[in-house]
């Protein structure tokens, strides 16, 4: 069975990372992982810069966001 990353964020996460997208998707696929999910924190900024990055490096591209709701 293989393990996918599902609650990856990005550097457009300002104040919760700094992983840059191409060295992710390079260390990635390195790793022979077939599939990652990006889910920045409230935004969707990186997801074109993502998914072709992903599929450039053969990856399936998996995207979401972390929405923080405040009642």
């Amino acid at each position: 069975m293989a393990f996918v990353h599902l609650g990856i964020h990005s550097e457009y996460s300002i104040t919760d990372s700094i992983v840059r997208i191409k060295p992710l998707i390079k260390a990635a696929a390195a790793d022979n992982q077939r599939a990652l999910a990006l889910t920045d924190l409230s935004n969707l900024y990186a997801t074109v810069k993502f998914y072709r990055t992903c599929l450039g490096a053969g990856i399936k591209p998996i995207i979401g966001s972390e929405v923080i709701i405040d009642d």
